[in-house]
């Protein structure tokens, strides 16, 4: 699975206790459990546009990528929840009810539900609420420039507030430690150098193609496009224009996204300027990783780059079992154990990836 960095983005997700890195064909899951040891989750995929190519065309690749980022970020984020063990407890009644009456398993009810909510909670928050803000403002008699501008300010000061009201909670607070661990590892890929936790330590824990960045894009495209929207055919029906704005959100993410692209590979000063912003946003999503969790993220980058080491030891459920990130790097071959269990060898067997 060795790849040549240089021809592709390697992009990533904070998750519980760990990081997520993404190549163009697999998914790596590092989480770092209680007793001190890191499990790493490979998975290979075959990307949406080589089985559809139509779906990597220019703005079309941003919804598909809007969508499939919602999907596989809320399954890493199940998975590391599962290599922790923090799923091992009793599912509920309901759960088991639920689970019982739609034939699926518990995990997958959970997962579904979690999912449903997130957009549930994403549309009411950034859609029906400024929806709403400019529909008063409008039959208030507010210019369409005013309504359309404080309604778009209200998205982003609802985002603002949202990130620093969940700062508050422990645990995300971790993964936002996390989170710059994995852009200050993937800034340490992309300029060279070698994968340490100190080199790593050097970088911005801010990276121009964050999601944070882009949800900054997305709104302000939105702004500027509902604008010209308004300026052309105003709607003062609070469910039309609610239903108009869930419309459009396909066209401004595919737009969006291939902003964020412009932007993140361009070295202009108009791009450095533009892309400020959304640069400090991440300040709100980010915190200073310590050495453990930048051991986390540059061990996720080498597995899914270049797949497990020769001899990685492995849980029964396939994951990788690692004391030091220097044991993920390319060439290193763990010693040989006579007496390891024989359902290792086993599993060991069937889950190695093929180089």
């Amino acid at each position: 699975m060795s790849q040549d960095k240089e021809k592709f983005d390697v992009g990533g997700q904070a998750v519980m206790e760990g990081v997520m890195m993404r190549s163009p064909n697999a998914t790596a899951v590092t989480v770092r459990r209680p007793d001190g040891t890191m499990v790493t989750k490979l998975t290979p995929f075959v990307p949406l546009k080589e089985k559809h190519p139509w779906m990597g065309k220019p703005f079309i690749r941003g919804v598909v990528n809007m969508a499939t980022m919602l999907y596989y970020g809320m399954n890493t984020l199940e998975d590391s929840t599962k290599m922790l063990g923090m799923l091992d407890e009793e599912p509920t009644r309901f759960e088991l009810w639920l689970s019982k009456k739609l034939g699926k398993g518990v995990d997958k009810i959970v997962m579904a539900v979690a999912i449903v909510l997130a957009v549930a909670l994403s549309v009411g928050l950034f859609i029906a609420i400024p929806a709403g803000v400019e529909t008063l403002l409008k039959n208030a008699g507010m210019s369409v420039v005013g309504y359309t501008l404080l309604g778009g300010l209200v998205k982003i000061m609802i985002l603002i507030g949202y990130m620093i009201a969940v700062s508050f909670v422990p645990d995300v607070r971790r993964t936002f430690q996390y989170h710059g661990a994995e852009h200050k590892s993937v800034h340490c890929h992309e300029s060279d150098l070698a994968l340490t936790p100190e080199n790593a330590q050097r970088f911005s824990r801010l990276h121009p193609r964050c999601g944070t960045a882009f949800l900054l894009i997305v709104f302000s495209v939105s702004i500027l496009l509902f604008l010209v929207l308004n300026l052309v055919l105003p709607i003062s029906n609070y469910l039309v224009r609610f239903l108009f704005h869930l419309a459009m959100l396909p066209i401004v993410a595919g737009v969006s996204y291939e902003i964020l692209m412009g932007l993140a590979h361009s070295d202009s000063r108009i791009s450095c300027i533009l892309r400020w912003p959304g640069l400090q946003m991440q300040r709100l999503t980010t915190r200073e990783p310590d050495a453990s969790m930048l051991e986390c993220a540059i061990t996720s980058i080498n597995v899914v780059l270049n797949g497990f080491p020769e001899g990685c030891p492995k849980t029964p459920e396939g994951w990788g079992i690692f004391h030091r990130y220097t044991e993920s790097e390319p060439g290193f071959v763990f010693p040989a154990k006579a007496d390891a269990p024989s359902e290792e060898k086993d599993s060991d067997g069937e889950e190695k990836t093929p180089a």
